[in-house]
């Protein structure tokens, strides 16, 4: 073992020793030394004093080591001694109290629970007896019993999840076969069809995501490679001479495109894209991509400009395509009606949206719309977050992969009916708070969220209201607001 001595020195038996009084005063009155066994660093620094060290050391009780000082003629009395004087004082005898049998040499104690059921009690306590010990021995058992079975359920789950895992993988790569070599030569003629309808709500192979996200997205801007270049380089030159002139544009007043077109808006949102991932942040490879496709499109779509919840967008596209195909799908994906409504603001079509969503929340979740309808909390405060950003930002990154698949196919219809599903899985929950927690909770959804219970409760919503599908509904809701017979629709009052 090793002895480490600490020492409490006067400051002026110091200063002796060292031959200075001032190089210890800064100290205080007392100063705390530290020696390693055997004071070998100690006899290195100070060679001369050995000998010194040595008599004091070994005249004294061992608190003080320097300078010429007297034993201490108080010593502190042990147990032992205190009772010798006592029994030559008194003239009685103290006997030793009777040790167990059981324990005679207390050598450590216990540290945990284990230890104190199997260890008998030291010397100086009363001994087990039988049945305790009995006792003990059967509630350690049942720990060891109930530890293992803790361990055979754990080494079971992990077995199942590993089996899960395998079995997924074995039907992408069964899929991935039929998407490259059956489904993609014969896009046109297959898309339509049951069976791959099918295995396209299973989710997409990661190899073809980016291809089917293309084909089924269109190209109906017929925008090129080259045409994303020319506006790339567009950016780049505003980007240049709105730096350089950016005092001076203020004071002229520039539009409100222009102003969120700014290289610092779009750099502040591209640091805010998938953080836990750090591809897209400053030194990130797929940082200068992002912020090409989301300068170029500002450029492209002044009308538009660069809108908050875009750069979740493009860069769940630069994950799964190349560059200037991310462009374009990003450039056709947000030119339909509804991202086109939402991403210029458009507060009517907004609101037509809201109406239809409510329509069929109603007709499935009747008992969660009346609570939400008690608490006046209309779609918007949710939905808006979900549809900007297509569901990247609330759920977990290959969760919202798997609804883009289906919302690829089905359209803004699947949206809607994913929003709804999300108020199915957790409807339980929600009809227990109240407004603010509500709210809390819709924006910022849960991470454990899995696929297999979010794609169940998505597949329990009917998307029909008497006969009427999606696009029925929503017609007849446009139609109600051009004729002023609105509805008694909480987010149409609003």
């Amino acid at each position: 073992k090793r002895n480490w001595v600490c020492t409490v020195l006067p400051v002026r038996e110091v200063a002796n020793f060292l031959g200075s009084e001032s190089f210890c005063s800064s100290v205080g009155w007392r100063l705390y030394l530290r020696f390693t066994p055997g004071f070998r660093v100690f006899r290195n620094l100070f060679p001369k004093r050995t000998k010194e060290l040595k008599s004091v050391v070994h005249s004294a009780p061992g608190w003080k080591l320097f300078g010429k000082v007297p034993p201490r003629e108080n010593l502190q009395k042990t147990s032992k001694i205190i009772q010798q004087e006592y029994e030559a004082r008194t003239g009685r005898t103290c006997k030793p109290p009777p040790q167990s049998s059981r324990r005679k040499n207390f050598e450590f104690e216990p540290l945990s629970t284990t230890a104190l059921i199997l260890e008998d009690r030291p010397s100086n306590l009363p001994a087990k007896s039988v049945e305790e010990a009995l006792r003990h021995r059967q509630e350690y058992d049942e720990m060891v019993a109930e530890a293992k079975k803790r361990e055979i359920k754990d080494a079971y789950k992990r077995k199942k999840i590993m089996k899960e895992r395998f079995k997924q993988e074995e039907n992408i790569a069964s899929a991935m076969v039929i998407w490259i070599n059956e489904i993609l030569p014969n896009w046109e003629v297959m898309r339509s069809t049951r069976r791959v309808r099918e295995l396209w709500w299973q989710g997409l192979p990661p190899s073809v995501r980016g291809k089917v996200w293309s084909l089924a997205v269109g190209n109906e801007l017929n925008i090129t490679p080259e045409l994303y270049e020319i506006f790339l380089s567009r950016a780049k030159e505003r980007w240049k001479s709105f730096s350089e002139t950016n005092s001076e544009n203020d004071a002229e007043g520039v539009s409100v495109a222009d102003r969120e077109a700014s290289l610092e808006l779009i750099k502040l949102d591209i640091s805010r894209t998938f953080p836990s991932l750090y591809i897209f942040q400053k030194g990130g490879p797929y940082h200068d991509v992002l912020h090409s496709i989301l300068g170029a499109y500002t450029c492209y779509r002044p009308d538009v400009g660069y809108v908050q919840g875009m750069s979740f967008i493009a860069a769940v596209l630069i994950l799964n395509l190349e560059e200037a195909d991310a462009f374009i799908a990003f450039a056709n994906l947000l030119n339909k009606p509804c991202q086109l409504a939402f991403f210029r603001v458009d507060h009517n079509m907004m609101l037509k949206y809201f109406a239809t969503f409510e329509v069929f929340f109603e007709e499935n979740l009747s008992k969660l719309f009346l609570h939400f309808k008690s608490y006046s909390l209309t779609p918007d405060i949710y939905l808006i977050d979900w549809i900007f950003t297509l569901y990247s930002k609330s759920l977990p990154l290959d969760l919202a992969c798997r609804v883009w698949d289906v919302f690829c196919r089905d359209g803004e219809e699947f949206l809607f009916r994913t929003g709804l599903g999300i108020l199915r899985l957790y409807e339980d929950i929600l009809l227990q708070m109240d407004f603010i927690h509500i709210a809390q909770f819709l924006t910022k959804l849960p991470e454990d969220i899995t696929s297999e219970k979010l794609f169940s409760c998505i597949a329990a919503i009917q998307m029909q209201n008497s006969t009427k599908k999606w696009t029925q509904v929503f017609a007849s809701v446009m139609k109600d607001i051009k004729e002023g017979d609105k509805n008694n629709s909480p987010a149409l009052k609003s």
